[in-house]
């Protein structure tokens, strides 16, 4: 009973000595003014002010918040005048820098701490106290960090005047003599947000090194545009000097391999920060919410507490008063000293140890310097000016392919792979297999090498349907080996996949292991059989003609020759010294005879006198030599070889006659080939490449070609055009007899291996395909299942087939026919000449026709059996 009433009373005292505390504690009250939106800097506020008025039995403080509009100095000073008048011991705020000056100038007069958290490049003394990091040493520790990584020429990225402020003082620090240094602006007003233009530019320039200034609004959206440019290789380094860098989703760039170094004041893993973090955000995740934290709302946090120390240590002298601003000689009389307190306190916070020097500048500070890695952002340094050398860097340089090599070993990956001849296929065996045993193929052989190389551990994993994966506009998904590693149910894709430029944007490839194009199967074309004129084929037809007309041009000039040369003209009669008349051999009929003689490379008896005619016949000899030369040289090859009938020999006569012949094309469904035409055909309709894809979108009703080996199967059918990778159609002809290429490649290209965005192991992997290209390896493998496997080497080129065939009668028939009919033709001529004759010999000797046939007939059979004797 004694111990319950001593209990009692224990209990009473300590509650009445608590209270008797709060009712001791001074209360205060703190402005704030907000010119911008920002609930989070308001909940910090709050924050900071509940935390002291639970945790301190000192004072009590007392929030008062106005909300004015951005650069409206008007409702500034009406905002700072109500505060005023509501005793206010301090404001805080606003961050337009108009609003920021006008607040400014009444504080001032009125002796009223103005607390600031805003970058301010021009601070004036007074009773102004910014806790943000004075813009010169700012600008000192960027310069430190570039000195150290030994940049000597780079790209400054802007966004706007405050920006351009700050990269000023950068650029002179350094010797313009020794240092090129270009400056490009990234304005969100006037580019609408897109910063491509600008980013293309300095990509085309060939800029490795670039200082990214902007505000935490843009910088994702920058880097991101930067990433789609081409910026984000592991030949390009960035140092962003916005504090906020760590707040941002950075999860797209941290595999990159690209060198980002950012700074922070604060720690975002450090337990107190977390705490308070999640605080402010009102978030249950204390593991990723210090992430979130920005420097405005930790400064913010940090100056109410140093604030409200400053209070405690000037108390007894602060005496709160409402004042009016149109009363000159109303001042808060302990404002000034609660500004020194502020200026003399050591304090440490949120962001870090907090000291100014005698005019109010926090220039004391320190800074984390972390680079974004693939763990995640990883400290590598620390700047700190109380120390000498400021800026410390803990971590050397490693190069990618050592890191690269680390991470990839002793790894397991799922590489998928489709069943396609011949990169990838199931082996052909009796006993069972098992695992990655199952399979064989080009691709197989590449991985095993690879793992054999980096020394990681795979199983194949097979896609069914043989996707490679294209986007669909309707799900708003890549579907095929793409989705399969984008849904990352997949770590590796290996197969026919080309390098296409939609694809590399949602996943990485490696370095091509096979180089290729795009190219036309067709079915071989039938060889047409000799003609009955083949003996003619040695020349064109313009040729023969050309021969025809010399022909009878020569003979008529060696005819007209002949008359006009007195030497052709002899004596019949050479006993008589002046005959009558004189005789011309050279008439129509023999000049004719001797030219035809000639060019047959046969003699006659025919003797030419003049130099005249023996000058034409001289120069007929040289002609007919090379002629008959030209055409006998040829005439082997015509005769004895086959000429194909081909429809088409290239993309556009395939354009041109696909329609009149009943030709078809097509491509796999889906695939890179498809996509390729269809890319063509939306920059120019017209064109052969997008006539070809219209023709493909109609055909594909017709036939749709799933796989390529129903597109090669329909080549084999005829009148097909089948569009596919020029190594995947000499792998086809090699065992395909009846198919070939049809012209040379339309486009350049490559295949790789693939993998989800930012994989580490990218390069490694690259690396190693070009340590095994140089080898021959992969030359190797491929001669392997190209030449020598599954029947490879069965269709030897034509050049290859060199034998000699023989010259068959089809060959040399038409020379048979046309001996023929010269000798048929000479029979009637002569029965024509005949007739001719006894039709003269009748009107002459004044009897019948027949009668005179009758007689001549007699007279050749009189002839040929008994030949009349002339006795000389």
């Amino acid at each position: 009973m004694i111990f319950a009433i001593k209990t009692s009373i224990l209990v009473i005292v300590l509650v009445l000595f608590t209270s008797v505390g709060k009712i001791e504690a001074e209360e205060y009250k703190i402005g704030a003014i907000f010119d911008d939106v920002n609930t989070n800097q308001e909940a910090a506020l709050q924050e900071a002010v509940n935390e002291i008025n639970e945790n301190d039995d000192d004072i009590d403080l007392e929030l008062i918040v106005e909300y004015i509009r951005r650069d409206n100095p008007y409702e500034a000073s009406r905002a700072t005048c109500h505060l005023l008048e509501q005793g206010v011991v301090g404001i805080l705020g606003p961050l337009s820098e108009d609003n920021s000056n006008t607040v400014q100038s009444i504080c001032d007069l009125k002796e009223i701490p103005h607390i600031e958290v805003r970058w301010d490049d021009y601070p004036v003394n007074g009773t102004l106290i910014n806790l943000h990091p004075y813009p010169d040493t700012l600008t000192r520790t960027y310069y430190d960090l570039i000195v150290a990584w030994g940049w000597q020429n780079f790209v400054i990225l802007y966004e706007n005047n405050e920006s351009l402020q700050r990269v000023g003082e950068i650029i002179k620090l350094f010797n313009p003599r020794k240092n090129r240094i270009v400056l490009r602006q990234l304005n969100p007003v006037k580019s609408g947000g897109n910063f491509r233009p600008v980013l293309k530019e300095v990509w085309k320039s060939g800029a490795t090194h670039f200082l990214l200034d902007c505000s935490i609004e843009i910088l994702e959206e920058v880097l991101k545009q930067a990433q789609q440019v081409g910026l984000m290789t592991d030949k390009h380094h960035f140092i962003i000097t916005n504090l906020d860098l760590h707040t941002i989703e950075l999860m797209p760039y941290q595999y990159s391999e690209t060198n980002i170094t950012g700074m922070r004041f604060v720690d975002p893993d450090n337990k107190d920060l977390t705490e308070k973090a999640e605080k402010i955000y009102k978030q249950a995740l204390p593991i990723f919410t210090g992430y979130r934290l920005r420097l405005l709302e930790a400064l913010t946090f940090d100056a109410v507490k140093m604030f409200a120390e400053a209070l405690k240590a000037s108390e007894p002298l602060v005496k709160p008063t409402n004042i009016s601003c149109y009363n000159d000689n109303e001042k808060l009389r302990s404002g000034t000293t609660i500004v020194n307190e502020m200026k003399n306190l050591d304090y440490t916070g949120l962001t870090g140890p907090i000291k100014f020097d005698i005019k109010g500048y926090r220039t004391s500070f320190a800074l984390h310097v972390f680079e974004l890695m693939e763990g995640g952002q990883t400290i590598v340094g620390h700047w700190n000016n109380s120390k000498s050398p400021p800026l410390n860097i803990s971590r050397l340089y490693t190069s990618n392919e050592d890191q690269g090599d680390a991470d990839i070993r002793n790894k397991t990956f799922r590489v998928e792979i489709t069943l396609t001849e011949p990169y990838g296929m199931r082996v052909e065996s009796m006993q069972p297999v098992y695992g990655n045993d199952q399979y064989e193929g080009f691709v197989v052989d590449i991985i095993k090498e690879l793992s054999a190389i980096r020394g990681f551990n795979y199983t194949f994993v097979v896609r069914e349907d043989k996707k490679n994966g294209e986007y669909e506009n309707k799900t708003g998904k890549w579907n095929g080996i793409i989705g399969d590693l984008i849904d990352e149910n997949a770590d590796l894709a290996i197969c026919d996949l080309t390098i296409t430029k939609d694809r590399a944007e949602v996943v990485d490839f490696t370095g091509p292991f096979m180089m290729l194009g795009v190219s036309i199967l067709y079915k071989k074309p039938t060889k047409a059989p000799p003609s009955f004129f083949s003996f003619a084929d040695p020349f064109a037809f313009e040729v023969w003609k050309l021969l025809i007309v010399s022909w009878v041009g020569v003979s008529l000039i060696l005819f007209a020759l002949g008359r006009i040369s007195p030497t052709e003209w002899e004596n019949p009669y050479p006993c008589i010294e002046e005959p009558e008349f004189l005789v011309n051999q050279l008439d129509l009929r023999n000049c004719v005879w001797f030219i035809t003689g000639s060019i047959m490379q046969q003699g006659s008896e025919i003797e030419l006198k003049s130099i005249s005619t023996r000058m034409v016949a001289g120069m007929w000899w040289f002609f007919t030599l090379l002629m008959v030369s030209s055409y006998t040289a040829n005439l082997a090859a015509f005769l004895t070889t086959e000429k194909p009938n081909p429809h088409f020999t290239n993309l556009h006569e395939l354009v041109e006659n696909a329609d009149t012949i009943g030709i078809m094309v097509g491509a796999k469904d889906g695939g890179a080939t498809e996509t390729f035409f269809k890319s063509k055909w939306l920059a120019d309709e017209n064109s052969d490449f997008g006539k070809i894809y219209n023709l493909m979108v109609k055909d594909k009703k017709k036939l749709k070609v799933i796989d390529n080996q129903d597109g090669v199967a329909a080549a084999r059918k005829g009148y097909f055009a089948f569009f596919m990778e020029d190594k995947s159609i000499e792998y086809e002809i090699q065992r395909k007899c009846d198919l070939h290429q049809v012209g040379d490649k339309l486009d350049e290209k490559g295949y790789g291996i693939a993998m989800r965005k930012n994989s580490t192991y990218r390069n490694s992997l690259s690396t190693a395909i070009l340590l095994m290209q140089n080898s021959g390896k992969i030359d190797e493998f491929k001669r392997k299942w190209w030449e020598e496997r599954k029947g490879g080497g069965q269709c030897p080129s034509d050049a290859e087939n060199g034998d000699a065939t023989p010259l068959n009668l089809k060959g040399v028939e038409g020379v048979f026919w046309v001996t023929i009919g010269g000798t048929i033709l000479s029979f009637f001529l002569a029965m024509f000449e005949t007739t001719l004759y006894c039709l003269k010999k009748s009107k002459r000797f004044r009897y019948s026709f027949f009668e005179a046939l009758k007689e001549e007939i007699k007279f050749y059979f009189r002839q040929v059996t008994h030949p009349s004797k002339v006795d000389c």
